[in-house]
């Protein structure tokens, strides 16, 4: 569930207050106005503000905001519609904040404050609703990164909830391009920084195709786009054609880390998780040359829209036919390009988080399109443990009420039970980063995702982002469309002959944000089927955290696992007359 790896668990949150044409009068508190100067923008703008603030210098306060509640310093967030140069966007004590809830609840001292803007658009969309959203430009739908979107250089302030105090902030800077963020960023790491960093090579290709299919239903030209690996050979052997295996994961510009195929060693300049993913990577690379590993191609998506860093590969009211244009646009343009099979017993799709659901949801609605899926800490697959909430029986997402008590529901942990963050936490870090599910993060894409539209344009709330009252008639729809283990109970007739012997599902025990206890409900439906058995399986990790990938040695590498398995299966399920040859050399 959540973005990359730990990134996938952290981010910022906000939610509106106003912009006023004119300066308000002297306050009786702490007030900060935000502002940009014409140089910024001669027009106004629509768009959300994010007013960081943090307790150290060690990062600048947009790069420090998490849904864990226990590192995330403090934001506030409000809405701006027709924000002209030189207005006033107030954050005051009636702002909502997160992790405190008001500028009140802020100790008296030094802080480092940072405002950022991000930059809405309008979409006419085919479904007559007319909506105003972030949209991606190239860095995976982060607004503290987006290239174009406004912000202020860090202030040392000292700040006293107390005092009459007014703190003007003006958004005189623009954040720049990808790649001029990747200068900075090699320049801070002490290493030399290559324009061909993402270019393609011998075995790596980038391709980007305009969907018809989106492109209809957001009203303006949208992209799919995806990175290829190609089996060591494909150069030489024109006459060859390779099974396919779907990678499915967040936004990445190149290969993901998961995959993290590198061609050269790495270098003295990298440490840590860089160095381990490095060595990873080129152990692949090699593996991958040596003739180790299966001839296959492996094709990650990219596929962020403006609410998300990525679309959930299905069919959705809010985020558009994401699952047909990946099945019917893409990949069908990618087998054509590099000769692949084309053929569903010639296809495996994997991934973890996200992409787990990905995978389970990709091979549920594309039963024949797929021949296995492998899904990994997959995001909730039963909506029964939503993550510690039943949304069709429970009243309230956020508290487990009694007539004595009201007991918090949990919703992020550490593997040894340490509680970081709660249902209402994480859905007010949300709240506090966009309104009408514009966050960018997790609640609010499973919300995009699932949901109808409203009747405002944007997607109905599951539940009340305040009080955490569910909807329940929201719920059933999600139920009827979305809920994997309903789907898979209700339908087991025709999609059991189809799906039997192709799912694979491994999950901690401690996932981080209980995402095991919607796999155990999955499970023990699968584990009841007759006629046919499901005959798949699945892994638990005694006191493994998120993204627990199955027991192995972790030395030969997940894909050099993984991938074996998969074309073994295709292998034992290959249809009479089928190409088994001409692939292996």
């Amino acid at each position: 569930m959540v973005k990359r790896l730990l990134a996938f668990f952290l981010l910022l949150l906000c939610i509106p207050a106003h912009a006023a044409d004119k300066k308000p009068a002297a306050p009786a508190g702490l007030r900060f106005e935000i502002s940009f100067p014409k140089e910024m923008s001669a027009t106004p703008l629509e768009g959300h503000i994010v007013l960081a603030i943090s307790n150290n210098n060690e990062k600048e306060p947009r790069f420090q905001l998490s849904y864990d509640t226990t590192v995330s310093q403090q934001a506030f967030g409000v809405d701006v519609d027709e924000f002209a140069p030189g207005a006033a966007a107030v954050v005051d004590a009636s702002t909502l904040g997160y992790p405190a809830e008001s500028l009140n609840d802020l100790k008296p001292g030094d802080y480092w404050v940072q405002a950022v803007l991000n930059i809405y658009e309008t979409y006419h969309l085919s479904n007559g609703h007319t909506v105003k959203l972030p949209p991606d430009h190239g860095e995976g739908q982060q607004l503290e990164k987006k290239p174009g979107n406004l912000y202020s250089k860090p202030q040392k302030i000292h700040l006293d909830p107390k005092a009459p105090q007014t703190i003007r902030i003006s958004l005189a800077d623009k954040i720049p391009s990808l790649e001029e963020q990747d200068k900075a960023a090699a320049s801070a790491a002490g290493r030399n920084w290559s324009p061909d960093e993402h270019a393609d090579n011998k075995w790596v290709k980038h391709i980007r195709i305009q969907s018809d299919l989106l492109t209809k239903f957001w009203g303006r030209p949208t992209y799919l786009g995806a990175v290829v690996l190609l089996p060591d050979g494909w150069d030489e052997h024109p006459d060859a054609h390779y099974p396919l295996i779907v990678e499915q994961d967040h936004f990445a510009r190149d290969l993901p880390w998961v995959i993290g195929f590198r061609t050269t060693p790495p270098t003295d300049d990298l440490k840590g998780g860089a160095l381990s993913r490095a060595k990873n990577g080129y152990k692949l690379y090699q593996d991958w040359t040596a003739g180790r590993l299966p001839r296959v191609i492996v094709l990650t998506i990219q596929h962020a829209n403006p609410y998300f860093d990525d679309s959930y590969a299905v069919n959705s009211e809010n985020v558009g036919p994401y699952g047909d244009a990946i099945t019917q646009e893409l990949i069908p343009y990618v087998e054509k390009q590099f000769r692949a099979i084309g053929q569903g017993w010639a296809r495996a799709v994997y991934g973890g988080s996200t992409g787990g659901w990905e995978s389970l949801a990709s091979q549920v609605f594309y039963p024949d399109f797929y021949n296995g899926a492998w899904v990994f800490c997959p995001d909730v697959v039963d909506f029964r443990a939503y993550p510690t909430t039943n949304v069709y029986d429970d009243k309230n997402a956020y508290w487990i009420e009694t007539p004595w008590a009201r007991v918090p529901r949990p919703a992020m942990r550490q593997s040894d039970g340490t509680l970081l963050s709660t249902m209402e936490q994480m859905n007010r870090y949300e709240l506090v980063r966009g309104t009408h599910s514009r966050s960018g993060e997790q609640f609010d894409i499973w919300e995009a995702v699932f949901s109808p539209v409203g009747d405002d344009g944007y997607p109905r709330r599951i539940f009340d982002k305040r009080t955490g009252e569910i909807d329940h008639e929201t719920a059933k729809y999600w139920k009827e469309h979305y809920d994997l283990s309903a789907i898979l109970q209700r339908d087991w007739k025709t999609l059991g002959p189809k799906l039997s012997g192709k799912l694979h599902l491994y999950v901690g025990e401690a996932d981080t944000f209980y995402l095991d206890r919607a796999v155990h409900l999955l499970q023990d439906f699968l584990e009841s089927t007759t006629d046919p058995y499901y005959h798949g399986t699945f892994e638990f990790g005694v006191r493994k955290p998120h993204c627990y990938t199955g027991e192995y040695d972790h030395e030969v590498g997940l894909n050099q696992h993984y991938w074996p398995e998969m074309v073994k299966h295709m292998e034992q399920t290959v249809p009479p007359g089928a190409d088994l040859k001409s692939w292996k050399y």
